[in-house]
């Protein structure tokens, strides 16, 4: 009878773990008994980063968004590549542009000591770009946690998925609509564009060959970034106040100094204007859309469950 009721025992727990895998879903709580202090740990580390360089809360929040576009958040942006394997590092939208690496490292070797084998890179990724804009005083937000680290990465997928400086509405609106947010999401996102900066052949064609913009602003560009060589220099995306997540950038919009060609788009006697302005004079409005569309974006093809792994480097697979 004994040998009966612990064969009973161990089915049932057998089921009920795997019960548990199929219904797995993110949670706020998902690290509270395993990694209680998980995150003070990224707070620290990515203020410490913050207050050492100003762009960084920017560059952690791309990185973030870089990741969920290219097959949901799985940390596959971070994998280096190798003989045998390519990364998404040097797609378009990637090389000489994405950084932060090195403070998901530094993260990651500090929560690897307190919880060894526990914490997926994906999530720390998705709360350091939480605490980068918060950092920069913009809004904080919720960010539930369980995701799994992917073992690859693909870069096609980063190629043709990640939305260019270069599009117009239209394709931006597609191109976000594909991964399920609306138009009035886009633009909340797009807002991230306070903070950062762009490097001049991100935006060369706009300032001097474009008419929908502000002459004395495009002058003013002009004098960073030459019409041919000085590609990777660099301007604030919003040139008001570069380092504070406010709703600036939809003012400059509005001025027409937008300074990618994507940004002015968003207003250009279309179907955001009306979207534009009202963040522009509106600032909780906008945190909050912010805020909620970001949670959205962090939940975008989570792996869960047993899917993945929980990489012990964020750089390569275990």
């Amino acid at each position: 009878m004994a040998i009966t009721a612990f064969s009973f025992l161990t089915r049932l727990m057998f089921v009920l773990v795997v019960i548990g895998v199929a219904n797995a879903q993110l949670s706020p709580n998902f690290y509270s008994s395993t990694c209680p202090n998980l995150l003070s740990i990224i707070r620290t580390a990515v203020n410490s980063a913050v207050s050492s360089d100003s762009r960084m809360g920017a560059s952690l929040l791309r990185l973030h968004f870089h990741d969920c576009f290219v097959n949901g958040c799985d940390a596959s942006v971070l994998l280096d590549d190798t003989a045998n394997f390519t990364g998404e590092k040097t797609a378009g939208p990637n090389a000489n542009s994405l950084r932060g690496f090195d403070v998901i490292d530094t993260i990651k070797t500090q929560v690897e000591q307190a919880c060894p084998g526990i914490v997926s890179c994906a999530d720390i990724l998705a709360v350091a770009a939480r605490d980068g804009v918060v950092a920069l005083n913009g809004p904080s937000w919720a960010v539930a946690l369980g995701r799994r680290d992917s073992t690859t990465a693909s870069l096609s997928a980063a190629n043709s998925q990640i939305p260019g400086p270069g599009l117009n509405l239209n394709a931006l609106i597609t191109s976000f609509s594909n991964k399920g947010f609306n138009a009035r999401e886009l633009v909340a996102l797009s807002g991230s564009h306070t903070i950062g900066q762009a490097r001049c052949t991100t935006f060369r064609n706009r300032i001097y060959n474009e008419a929908n913009i502000n002459a004395s602003f495009a002058t003013t560009v002009q004098a960073n970034c030459p019409r041919s060589g000085g590609d990777n220099t660099l301007s604030p995306l919003d040139n008001v106040s570069p380092t504070v997540f406010n709703v600036d950038y939809f003012r400059n919009l509005i001025s027409l100094r937008g300074l990618l060609h994507s940004d002015q788009q968003l207003f250009n006697n279309g179907s955001t204007d009306a979207q534009v302005r009202a963040y522009s004079t509106n600032s909780a409005a906008f945190f909050n859309d912010f805020a909620n569309a970001m949670v959205k974006m962090s939940n975008l093809s989570p792996l869960l469950g047993t899917n993945g792994q929980v990489r012990r480097n964020c750089r390569r697979t275990n």
